[in-house]
């Protein structure tokens, strides 16, 4: 999960702005978690579209 979309309890700020130690603290142990929550979906999308790009070319060449 991409925490731009998470929501403050403390605050009721967006987590991704870290307006409150709260939103702070979980913002960097989302960060450190994992290495995709930072990114957004789309990011993702692309990501994955290159990886398969690569590989059918992979593929194709060994062919």
């Amino acid at each position: 999960m991409t925490y731009d979309r998470l929501v403050c309890a403390n605050c009721a700020a967006p987590v991704s702005e870290g307006r409150c130690p709260v939103c702070r603290a979980n913002r960097e142990r989302l960060q450190q978690e994992n290495f995709f929550a930072g990114l957004n979906p789309m990011a993702l999308i692309a990501l994955l579209a290159v990886l398969i790009a690569t590989v059918a070319l992979l593929a194709h060449q060994t062919a």
